[in-house]
């Protein structure tokens, strides 16, 4: 009988979970915000928790709740002032570099299309004033460019806005209601399925909060590597576009394209007229170069995939293949979800090898 209620256990969380991915794909766009919120509520509620506990008689949950999140807030809002120092050193450079980037290109790119019997021959003068007139531009010129911009890709723009206003909404009312949620969901399974049902979330939460501690880990240990990864080859914004790189990768892919981004830009400026293009070249070939390598092969396969049981190929998998159905939803959601669906198979399987299929 017991085995009859594992077996009816399994399939009704498998359907729930089949239904589940199904609406997330359907909804995609609309769920992104709240996603994103559920996510941040489910790792930030310990914490909630601890502050409520700790003041717990002359604090509301209501003032731990309005701390936990503004600290979280100052936190996104540090990472993104990362890009202010280099923004404001790159772009007085970016002026200045302009000329002399385009005769290095003109220069390296005539005798090397001229083997191929290309003849090349660029207006350089005329290139260098046209950028130059729209980075000299006054602030007037910039805010009529930068609102064109928005008028052209407005609905893009609206979405974008409406979204990074919606997620700390959302994300206050799950840190506020997160326990009652939780008891609603948990109202919905049938009393002879509850002590299967606490056991397996009581199992999803400990791999859970493995892979969050893992990937805390693999952040700081690649922002160390990109900060001196950087630095060896003397970049001068090496720390914050190391750090901001390596905080970045809470989102996979993002954090490391806008770093490599970053990084050429300001190798550019910096090594361009003296060291030339080769330097640069070198530089982002190796720093980011190896450190995808030993993000995405070694550090997230061991810190995080071996935490919460994934094969190194899996959690590759995992990332392409959430990416590919979900799009930004799923990337983010791809290894705790699969932490999630390997508690499920690990349970399917014990039943099935205790079922009399199996031993029959």
């Amino acid at each position: 009988m017991q085995l009859i209620s594992t077996q009816k256990a399994a399939i009704t969380w498998g359907l729930m979970a089949l239904v589940t991915g199904l609406l997330i794909w359907l909804l995609a766009p609309v769920l992104t915000p709240f996603v994103v919120a559920a996510v941040l509520a489910y790792a930030l509620t310990p914490l909630v928790n601890w502050i409520d506990n700790l003041a717990r008689g002359w604090m509301p949950r209501l003032v731990a709740v309005l701390v936990v999140e503004l600290l979280f807030l100052l936190a996104m809002l540090s990472i993104l002032l990362l890009m202010v120092p280099i923004l404001v050193k790159e772009f007085p450079m970016l002026r200045d570099q302009i000329p002399v980037l385009l005769d290095s290109l003109n220069a390296a790119l005539k005798p090397f299309l001229a083997q191929f019997g290309i003849n090349l021959n660029l207006d350089v003068a005329s290139i260098k004033a046209f950028i130059l007139k729209y980075l000299s531009a006054n602030a007037q010129d910039s805010f009529a460019s930068v609102m064109t911009s928005i008028q052209i890709g407005g609905s893009l723009a609206v979405a974008m806005l409406g979204n990074a206003m919606l997620v700390p909404v959302a994300l206050f009312y799950f840190l506020m209601d997160w326990h009652r949620l939780v008891e609603r969901v948990a109202a919905f399974v049938p009393p002879r399925l509850r002590s299967g049902y606490d056991s397996f979330t009581h199992e999803s939460d400990l791999v859970l909060g493995q892979y969050l501690r893992g990937q805390l880990l693999v952040m700081g240990l690649m922002a160390v590597f990109y900060s001196a990864g950087l630095a060896a080859f003397g970049l001068d914004l090496a720390l914050p576009i190391g750090i901001f790189t390596g905080l970045a990768m809470f989102v996979p892919y993002v954090g490391f394209g806008l770093g490599l981004i970053l990084a050429t830009l300001a190798g550019l400026l910096q090594f361009a007229a003296t060291a030339g293009l080769a330097k640069v070249v070198l530089m982002v070939a190796v720093v980011y170069g190896l450190g995808q390598l030993l993000e995405s092969l070694f550090l997230t396969p061991r810190l995080v995939g071996e935490r919460i049981g994934l094969h190194p190929l899996a959690v590759i998998f995992a990332l392409l293949a959430f990416g590919q159905l979900f799009g930004f939803v799923g990337v983010l959601i791809a290894l705790p979800a699969s932490a999630v669906l390997l508690v499920a198979m690990r349970r399917a399987h014990t039943g099935y090898l205790a079922s009399k299929m199996y031993q029959g």
